[in-house]
Parts: C-alpha cells; structure tokens; sequence
C-alpha cells in the first residue's frame, strides 16, 4: 500500500469512526469507564439536602452563611489497546478482513477516550511484541495509531502468542489502565497472563472472528494457506469427518477463550465481520 493510499484510507476511516465516537459512544464511554477518584472543583452556597460533611467551615465563617464543597470526577484515564496483527487477522470472507474490523474498532475507541480527554497507547503483536506506541492525548496521535492499524505488518512470524503482549503490558504499565484486547484469540494459552493482567487492569477482549472462521464450506478439493505458517496444503471440503474436526477445532479455542475471561473476571465481546459491531460496543457500555 502506497503512502497516498494510507492517508486516504486513514481519513476515511477517521471520518466514520470519528463520528461514531462523537455522535454514539462519548456518553456511554464515559460513564462505563469512570475516574479513579473526585477533586475538588469549587465552592457554592449551601441547599437544603446537601451532606454536611462537605460544608466548607472556613468559607461559611467569612461570609456568615453555610457554604459547601463541590467535587468532581477525575476523568483523565489510560486506555490501551492490545492488538493482534498476526497472519490469521488477514482472514475473512464476509464484508472486511478481520484485520480490517480491528483497525475500526481500534479508531472507535481511540476516539472515543480522545474525546473524553484520556491518553491512548497501543501494545500491537503476533506471537512477539511488534511495535509499543506509549500512551498520549491529542488528535495527531490519534492519527498516527489509525496509520499503523491500516499498514504495520509483523515482522517476526505471522502467529499469535496473546500471552506475549499481556505480559508486555504487566511490565510496562505500572498505572491502572483501560485495556481492549483485540485478537481472533487464535493463540498458544495465556489464561495466566490475563488473570495477572485483569487484576491490575480494567481489561476487556474483544474477539473478532469470520463466518468461516467457525464452519468450512464445502467447495470440493482446494489448496488452503495457513496465515500463521505459511504452508500450502490442499484439503478436501467435502469430507465430512474434515469440516467436523475444524468446526471442532474452533469450538474447543472459543470455549477456552470464553472460559478463561470469565475466571479472570475480565469482560468478553465477540464480533463477526459480517456484523455491526456499533450495536455491540453499545450493548456492552449500556450493560456495565
């Protein structure tokens, strides 16, 4: 992809994803993912039902009559966003590549925490940790992470280790942070990591997968890519037991996805690239 093809792409995207953030997700964003603490803000007159405890005695004593603190959420959060750019994501058969659905939901909540005034920061891996981008605040940066969501390719392999970036993230984030994990979940385990991670963080995964990431369709004799080896095998699709042992094959990977969230007590959404994931992401801010 050439560098004008980059930039089209990412103003395009910012365009939708943008007006997502802005237009449906600020109010559900904010008040799914609150402050750590209040501050105060300012001082004003006391009403009949305010707690005393709050009455401001210096300010009462000067001015004759009872006045009362006012405080305010802290607001400003740290989200990180986990990425997986392994092979396996440059799959999909329905409207988007998986990769592509990543790279919106990855500007949605960019722009989502931008709006409310958080700093982003993006951890993107496959089965090593490809590329860390530190969490900042302002729409450049904002930028430059929708650029690298459309172009960085891994370098190392095109498989997935989530375990990697969850320990990545151990290490490096010292401070509470809002983090989404974004993978096909198609990984070596890492129920251990994520139990580590989801006890210091605020974490939730978002498992993006295809229609026929789940059941192949028949279509006879075919040669097939892996996209986390790279080996070419040809495989018969028609044959029963074979459409049975990789519709099993990732039934077993969903259900320990599924397994290990819940016993971390980390929140789980899944998101199929022929599926609107506005109503999704919605559905799961309203439900906290």
């Amino acid at each position: 992809m050439t560098t004008a093809e980059i930039l089209k792409k990412v103003r395009r995207i910012e365009i939708k994803t943008k007006g997502l953030s802005n237009h449906i997700f600020a109010g559900e964003y904010h008040s799914t993912f609150k402050g750590r603490g209040m501050s105060f803000s300012e001082v004003r007159e006391y009403t009949p039902g305010d707690d005393v405890k709050f009455i401001d005695w210096n300010v009462t004593a000067r001015f004759s009559h009872p006045f009362v603190k006012v405080f305010e959420e802290e607001r400003e959060l740290i989200v990180m966003l986990l990425v997986d750019i392994s092979g396996s994501s440059l799959f999909g058969t329905q409207k988007q590549l998986k990769r592509d659905l990543i790279t919106e939901l990855g500007a949605v909540l960019s722009f989502s925490a931008t709006t409310n005034n958080d700093k982003v920061g993006v951890i993107f891996f496959s089965d090593k940790v490809e590329k860390y981008i530190p969490p900042k605040k302002g729409k450049s940066h904002i930028l430059r992470i929708i650029r690298e969501l459309i172009a960085l390719e891994p370098q190392h392999s095109g498989k997935t280790d989530v375990r990697v970036a969850l320990e990545f993230l151990n290490n490096v984030l010292k401070k509470r942070t809002i983090t989404f994990v974004l993978s096909d979940f198609v990984s070596p385990p890492y129920d251990n990591a994520l139990q580590l991670a989801a006890r210091k963080h605020d974490l939730v995964g978002i498992h993006v997968y295809d229609k026929y990431d789940k059941e192949m369709p028949p279509a006879g004799l075919v040669q097939v890519l892996d996209a986390e080896t790279g080996q070419m095998f040809w495989l018969d699709t028609d044959s029963t037991s074979i459409r049975k042992q990789y519709a099993g094959a990732y039934e077993e990977n969903n259900k320990y996805c599924v397994q290990s969230f819940r016993k971390s007590g980390a929140g789980l959404l899944h998101v199929s690239t022929d599926q609107d994931y506005v109503k999704v992401l919605q559905t799961y801010f309203k439900g906290r």
